[in-house]
Protein backbone atom coordinates (compact mmCIF):
# COMPACT_ATOMS: atom_id res chain seq x y z
CA UNK A 1 0.00 0.00 0.00
CA UNK A 2 0.94 3.58 -0.49
CA UNK A 3 1.79 5.68 2.37
CA UNK A 4 1.70 9.37 1.89
CA UNK A 5 4.97 10.96 2.49
CA UNK A 6 5.29 14.51 3.74
CA UNK A 7 7.71 15.32 0.92
CA UNK A 8 4.90 14.85 -1.60
CA UNK A 9 2.87 17.50 0.22
CA UNK A 10 5.89 19.80 0.15
CA UNK A 11 6.30 19.24 -3.59
CA UNK A 12 2.61 19.94 -4.23
CA UNK A 13 2.77 23.05 -2.01
CA UNK A 14 5.97 24.23 -3.69
CA UNK A 15 4.39 23.61 -7.10
CA UNK A 16 1.30 25.63 -6.14
CA UNK A 17 3.50 28.41 -4.76
CA UNK A 18 5.60 28.47 -7.96
CA UNK A 19 2.43 28.51 -10.07
CA UNK A 20 1.01 31.42 -8.07
CA UNK A 21 4.28 33.36 -8.20
CA UNK A 22 4.80 32.74 -11.92
CA UNK A 23 1.20 33.69 -12.65
CA UNK A 24 1.37 36.85 -10.53
CA UNK A 25 4.89 38.00 -11.28
CA UNK A 26 5.45 36.82 -14.88
CA UNK A 27 2.37 35.77 -16.83
CA UNK A 28 -0.07 38.52 -15.77
CA UNK A 29 2.40 41.36 -16.53
CA UNK A 30 3.33 39.74 -19.85
CA UNK A 31 -0.34 39.28 -20.77
CA UNK A 32 -1.07 42.88 -19.71
CA UNK A 33 1.78 44.18 -21.93
CA UNK A 34 0.58 42.01 -24.83
CA UNK A 35 -2.98 43.34 -24.38
CA UNK A 36 -1.72 46.94 -24.22
CA UNK A 37 0.32 46.44 -27.38
CA UNK A 38 -2.63 44.80 -29.13
CA UNK A 39 -4.80 47.76 -28.12
CA UNK A 40 -2.12 50.21 -29.29
CA UNK A 41 -1.75 48.39 -32.63
CA UNK A 42 -5.53 48.32 -33.10
CA UNK A 43 -5.73 52.05 -32.26
CA UNK A 44 -2.87 52.87 -34.64
CA UNK A 45 -4.51 50.81 -37.37
CA UNK A 46 -7.82 52.63 -36.88
CA UNK A 47 -5.98 55.95 -36.91
CA UNK A 48 -4.17 54.99 -40.12
CA UNK A 49 -7.44 53.89 -41.72
CA UNK A 50 -9.06 57.17 -40.69
CA UNK A 51 -6.11 59.14 -42.09
CA UNK A 52 -6.29 57.15 -45.33
CA UNK A 53 -10.02 57.88 -45.64
CA UNK A 54 -9.40 61.57 -44.97
CA UNK A 55 -6.57 61.65 -47.51
CA UNK A 56 -8.78 59.94 -50.10
CA UNK A 57 -11.58 62.42 -49.41
CA UNK A 58 -9.13 65.34 -49.61
CA UNK A 59 -7.73 64.03 -52.90
CA UNK A 60 -11.24 63.66 -54.31
CA UNK A 61 -12.12 67.18 -53.19
CA UNK A 62 -8.89 68.49 -54.72
CA UNK A 63 -9.65 66.75 -58.01
CA UNK A 64 -13.19 68.12 -58.00
CA UNK A 65 -12.02 71.67 -57.26
CA UNK A 66 -9.25 71.40 -59.85
CA UNK A 67 -11.75 70.21 -62.44
CA UNK A 68 -14.10 73.09 -61.55
CA UNK A 69 -11.24 75.60 -61.76
CA UNK A 70 -10.11 74.26 -65.12
CA UNK A 71 -13.67 74.37 -66.41
CA UNK A 72 -13.96 77.98 -65.27
CA UNK A 73 -10.63 78.92 -66.87
CA UNK A 74 -11.62 77.23 -70.14
CA UNK A 75 -14.97 79.07 -70.05
CA UNK A 76 -13.21 82.40 -69.44
CA UNK A 77 -10.75 81.69 -72.25
CA UNK A 78 -13.63 80.83 -74.58
CA UNK A 79 -15.43 84.06 -73.60
CA UNK A 80 -12.25 86.05 -74.21
CA UNK A 81 -11.73 84.34 -77.56
CA UNK A 82 -15.32 85.08 -78.60
CA UNK A 83 -14.95 88.67 -77.43
CA UNK A 84 -11.71 89.05 -79.40
CA UNK A 85 -13.34 87.54 -82.49
CA UNK A 86 -16.31 89.91 -82.12
CA UNK A 87 -13.98 92.90 -81.71
CA UNK A 88 -11.97 91.76 -84.73
CA UNK A 89 -15.13 91.37 -86.80
CA UNK A 90 -16.35 94.82 -85.70
CA UNK A 91 -12.96 96.36 -86.52
CA UNK A 92 -12.96 94.62 -89.90
CA UNK A 93 -16.49 95.85 -90.66
CA UNK A 94 -15.56 99.38 -89.59
CA UNK A 95 -12.40 99.32 -91.70
CA UNK A 96 -14.29 97.89 -94.64
CA UNK A 97 -16.95 100.63 -94.35
CA UNK A 98 -14.26 103.32 -94.15
CA UNK A 99 -12.41 101.92 -97.16
CA UNK A 100 -15.64 101.63 -99.18
CA UNK A 101 -16.57 105.23 -98.28
CA UNK A 102 -13.11 106.49 -99.25
CA UNK A 103 -13.31 104.44 -102.46
CA UNK A 104 -16.68 106.02 -103.30
CA UNK A 105 -15.24 109.49 -102.67
CA UNK A 106 -12.16 108.72 -104.79
CA UNK A 107 -14.32 107.24 -107.57
CA UNK A 108 -16.56 110.33 -107.55
CA UNK A 109 -13.51 112.62 -107.62
CA UNK A 110 -11.96 110.65 -110.52
CA UNK A 111 -15.29 110.72 -112.35
CA UNK A 112 -15.56 114.48 -111.78
CA UNK A 113 -11.98 115.06 -112.93
CA UNK A 114 -12.63 112.83 -115.94
CA UNK A 115 -15.74 114.84 -116.84
CA UNK A 116 -13.81 118.09 -116.41
CA UNK A 117 -10.98 116.74 -118.56
CA UNK A 118 -13.47 115.69 -121.29
CA UNK A 119 -15.15 119.08 -121.17
CA UNK A 120 -11.74 120.76 -121.40
CA UNK A 121 -10.77 118.45 -124.29
CA UNK A 122 -14.06 119.18 -126.06
CA UNK A 123 -13.52 122.92 -125.59
CA UNK A 124 -9.92 122.71 -126.67
CA UNK A 125 -10.89 120.51 -129.62
CA UNK A 126 -13.53 123.02 -130.69
CA UNK A 127 -11.05 125.90 -130.35
CA UNK A 128 -8.38 123.91 -132.15
CA UNK A 129 -10.83 122.94 -134.89
CA UNK A 130 -11.83 126.60 -135.24
CA UNK A 131 -8.16 127.60 -135.43
CA UNK A 132 -7.43 124.89 -137.98
CA UNK A 133 -10.44 125.91 -140.09
CA UNK A 134 -9.51 129.56 -139.93
CA UNK A 135 -5.93 128.80 -140.99
CA UNK A 136 -7.00 126.48 -143.71
CA UNK A 137 -9.63 128.90 -144.92
CA UNK A 138 -7.32 131.83 -144.37
CA UNK A 139 -4.64 130.29 -146.58
CA UNK A 140 -7.07 129.01 -149.06
CA UNK A 141 -8.44 132.42 -149.70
Amino acid sequence: MLTPDISAVWVVGFLLLCTYLLNTLVFKPILRVIEERTTAVRSAKELADSAARKATAAAAEYDQKLHAARTEVYRQMDDMRKSALDKGAALLASTRATVEHELEIATARVQQESNQARAALDRDAANLAGAIVSRVLGRAS
